[in-house]
């Protein structure tokens, strides 16, 4: 009988394998996968606003304002939670990003239904001219926000232009 850790290390082999498999070939390259145990922190500390009215009970204000590029995707409503900007704490992410669910996958960008669905977070940390700070590995961006260095994670949605990228191509905005 095989050992646990040996069972563990296989099944995590074989889902690596499948996962890599359904990935378009464009896809940006997976983080090391140590990353998953930090973002696992993420993950307990903000399922429980996959329902976008828990949002606002834990800090994080709504916003009515879908952020989109036409060139490179959208990111969607930022939800802030102003005691969480200046963390690095993987459970305490400064942002929730939530976009319009569709009626159905193949629906034309004017057909959102009702309701956002939480798609991935975001740190935010003040520029006082340090350093970009990092986090999961990963250097923050720069000007996506004027005076800020900010830091995505997608963990809720796949991102194409990978993980940590600002900007989500498969997200987009309803048209005004």
């Amino acid at each position: 009988m095989a050992s646990r850790p040996l069972k563990a290390a296989v099944t995590l082999a074989m889902a690596a394998a499948f996962s890599l498999a359904a990935l378009p070939a464009h896809a940006a390259p997976d983080p090391d996968p140590s990353v998953w145990n930090d973002l696992s922190k993420t993950y307990d500390a903000t399922a429980k606003y996959g329902y976008e009215a828990f949002a606002p009970k834990g800090g994080f204000a709504r916003t009515d304002v879908c952020v989109a590029d036409p060139k490179e995707g959208g990111m969607g409503y930022h939800y802030v939670n102003p005691a969480n900007i200046g963390s690095l704490d993987p459970a305490k992410p400064a942002a929730l990003l939530y976009a319009d669910e569709f009626k159905d996958e193949y629906a034309d960008v004017d057909e959102f239904s009702e309701g956002r669905k939480l798609v991935a977070v975001e740190w935010i940390v003040k520029d006082s001219g340090q350093t970009a700070p990092k986090l999961f590995g990963e250097t923050f961006q720069k000007d996506q926000l004027p005076g800020y260095f900010t830091l995505h994670a997608w963990i809720y949605k796949p991102n194409p232009s990978g993980l940590f990228a600002p900007w989500n191509p498969e997200v987009a905005c309803p048209k005004a």
